[in-house]
């Protein structure tokens, strides 16, 4: 069984990401904590899924089985799971959620005592422990050795001074209306709370979760109501959070959305303007507009591209020697503040952006024109491995023939095939997806 996606252990809760699962999951990493470990500590955090209740038993079951202490600390943003697991000294970090979709999934993060995300190598051991049943059993702790579970309820208060420490002191946020989508989830309290405390005026949208209304409808995904609140309060900018408050999108004053490429751009420039900016590049994924790397290039920069997901952006940031980066589709990472996406921090960097230009978000974050881009998901039953499709190299040459940038993936936590093109002649590159839409059908359903 293959437990680990792009971004942790994910799946249906119930069925895939069953109590059992998640009890063993558990058991399997602590061990793997265990030959590093420091403190006998492990931070577990969730969002507002209703099925979080459960699997977050299993896993402290899981954890003290085999004789770690758990801090439990309820619904937080993952992005603060991964601060605090280095502030409160934890070995490691679990972060209980399935980001941006809906409540009917949730999944398994986990981070190391520094924070960071488990690179492949850390994720392959724990899945081989987890494959050794006579492992899990010798681990297992007896008498004094079982570990022990508390629930802390206040170091919310740790995560707003970090958030408000990445914020420059010499602004301040007082004449600013802003509007927030806290997408029911993880970021409910804790998003209205800072932009309050620095001075704005706040419109919270979807900040009432009630364990399945997460993402449905609002957040990151669902932009429709902040579209329409920023225009009927007159704010200055919409911010949009997902489930777990780990990515960002922003509206603008005219209540239409900034694309992410644009967003990046926007801020990297800020960035290096202000000298704060390092290694003369920002990181993005394969995924990311030409028309990004493009503008980049007019301010002396540089654009690195990873593979897809904020952990292999982060991977190249570090490799690279660069303190920005992130994805087109809301991840932002600036490293000074925060080991992976948060949307909060990203936010904040917006709004002093704004302040310090004085500008409107129409302007200031639009600052160069995107190629013409689709992405295509298509629903897949199987993920049929895509060098064993007849004909898919054949056809993609002809697309790069037609002067068309192409990237086909499978999802790593959905069972979609994405198909992202790119190409200055829209006409040319709406018709070309069509022919590839065809073929996948024909082709996987073969």
């Amino acid at each position: 069984m293959k437990l680990f996606g792009t971004d942790g252990v994910r799946g249906e809760a119930g069925s895939f990401l069953s109590a059992q699962l998640a009890m063993k999951v558990a058991m399997a990493a602590g061990i793997y904590f265990k030959a590093h470990a420091t403190t006998n500590k492990i931070l577990v955090g969730k969002d507002t899924r209703r099925s979080g209740y459960m699997i977050e038993n299993a896993i402290v079951s899981g954890l003290t089985a085999i004789g770690y202490d758990v801090i439990q600390i309820g619904p937080m943003p993952t992005p603060a799971i991964a601060y605090l697991t280095e502030n409160m000294r934890c070995d490691a970090g679990i972060m209980i959620s399935a980001s941006h979709n809906s409540y009917e999934d949730n999944g398994i993060k986990f981070f190391d005592a520094h924070g960071d995300k488990l690179p492949a190598e850390a994720e392959k051991k724990i899945e081989e422990i987890f494959q050794n049943d006579a492992m899990i059993q010798e681990a297992q702790a007896k008498a004094k050795e079982i570990g022990k579970a508390k629930r802390i309820d206040d170091v919310i208060g740790r995560y707003i001074v970090q958030l408000k420490n990445s914020f420059p002191r010499e602004l301040t946020l007082k004449g600013m209306r802003i509007v927030l989508d806290a997408a029911n989830g993880a970021g409910y309290k804790v998003g209205p709370t800072v932009f309050d405390e620095l001075g704005a005026e706040v419109i919270v949208l979807h900040d009432e979760p009630d364990g399945f209304n997460i993402n449905e409808n609002c957040g990151a995904l669902h932009t429709k109501d902040l579209c329409e609140a920023v225009m009927k309060y007159r704010a200055d900018l919409g911010i949009a959070l997902d489930g777990d408050a780990d990515r960002l999108v922003v509206v603008d004053e005219k209540g239409e959305v900034i694309e992410g490429d644009q967003l990046l751009g926007a801020l990297g420039a800020y960035l290096h303007a202000n000298k704060k900016l390092q290694g003369g590049a920002i990181v993005s994924t394969v995924m990311s507009n030409q028309g990004l790397e493009e503008y980049l290039k007019t301010k002396g920069l540089k654009l690195f591209r990873s593979d897809v997901g904020d952990k292999h952006v982060l991977e190249l940031m570090k490799k690279e020697g660069i303190n920005f980066g992130g994805e087109q589709s809301g991840h932002v990472i600036i490293s000074d503040f925060a080991k992976t996406g948060d949307g909060l921090i990203s936010a904040l960097q917006v709004l002093a952006l704004l302040i310090s230009q004085k500008q409107k978000a129409s302007v200031a974050l639009r600052p160069f024109a995107l190629y013409p881009q689709k992405l295509l998901n298509l629903n897949v039953g199987v993920k049929k491995p895509l060098d064993s499709i007849a004909g898919l190299a054949d056809t993609l040459k002809e697309v790069e023939v037609e002067g068309i940038r192409h990237l086909v993936r499978y999802s790593g936590t959905e069972n979609k095939l994405r198909i992202l093109l790119e190409c200055k002649d829209a006409k040319k590159m709406h018709e070309t997806m069509e022919k590839l839409k065809n073929f996948f059908e024909k082709a996987l359903n073969e």
